[in-house]
């Protein structure tokens, strides 16, 4: 079950380059990378919904994406810090967080 949330994790990381790529990439070799992100983004997502359950996964995967888009753009790129923006991602992610928590093997909760 950790292996599955590692990947899962892998997959947002990825999901942060693309994002990045959508809004930055100027030539072919950046295009190039963002179309690797998708698709490792994604097989990484896909692989592990058959461990997880699925709307677990998705969320958790676009809540760290967005995080970590939000947090990128902020660092990296020079987007204006703002104490609302950050207090709203730490709400997202006690919410994965939580999702984490709450989520036990799925094979286990249908045996008595």
């Amino acid at each position: 079950m950790n292996r599955a949330w590692s990947l899962l994790v892998v997959g947002s990381v990825f999901e942060i380059f693309w994002v990045m790529g959508l809004k930055h990439a100027d030539d072919i070799l950046t295009w190039t990378g963002t179309l690797i992100a998708i698709v490792a983004s994604f097989g990484l997502l896909i692989k592990t919904t058959s461990q997880l359950p699925v709307g677990t996964a998705y969320a958790v995967f676009t809540g760290l994406g967005t995080t970590g888009t939000v947090l990128v753009e902020m660092l990296v790129f020079g987007e204006p810090f703002k104490l609302l923006k950050i207090i709203l991602i730490l709400v997202l992610l006690a919410g994965v967080m939580g999702l984490k928590l709450v989520t036990g093997n799925p094979n286990q909760e249908g045996s008595a």
